[in-house]
């Protein structure tokens, strides 16, 4: 008998102890022009939004930027509960105005220990990722989400310190 009440409380301890899983958008701007475009920018900077396969050229940075698409995506469904958030990992192939193309694997977690880094640096720049769109769902699959993924980057100048590929 007391070990039925010693195991339900260590559950309910540690369904207390979870972390969401939830992103936090802090300090997020969205502006919509007359055009019909929409920015958003955050305290990192403006993020750029690419669908898969989408190539601009941002003059700004002096940069042609192609989503390639998404190499790996195993992020928890929004109505499964996990042990693991997941990770989602975006290719992006970048080629300054002076350099050869570069593929870039983004992800949106940083973790070292897998080689995930959500942040890269290349040509002076840091380039970060800061949205991957649509959010997988248990009843879809990630199968479904081929093709139709979303991403949004944002650059920020690199310190003196950093180097660049």
């Amino acid at each position: 008998m007391y070990y039925k009440s010693i195991i339900l409380s260590l559950g309910f301890i540690s369904l207390i102890n979870c972390k969401s899983q939830k992103v936090k958008n802090d300090d997020v701007k969205v502006e919509v022009a007359e055009s019909g475009e929409v920015k958003t920018t955050t305290k990192e900077g403006e993020i750029i939004y690419f669908k898969e396969g989408e190539n601009k050229f941002l003059k700004e940075y002096q940069m042609n930027v192609t989503f390639k698409g998404i190499s790996e995506d195993s992020r928890c469904p929004k109505d499964v509960q996990c042990i693991w958030s997941g990770v989602a990992v975006a290719q992006v192939e970048v080629m300054a105005t002076t350099s050869r193309p570069v593929i870039l694997n983004i992800a949106s977690i940083e973790n070292k220990g897998r080689n995930y880094h959500k942040s890269v640096d290349f040509n002076g720049y840091t380039i970060s990722l800061a949205d991957v769109n649509p959010y997988p769902e248990s009843s879809k699959g990630t199968k479904d989400l081929k093709g139709n993924y979303k991403i949004g980057i944002t650059f920020k100048k690199a310190g003196e310190t950093s180097t660049t590929k």
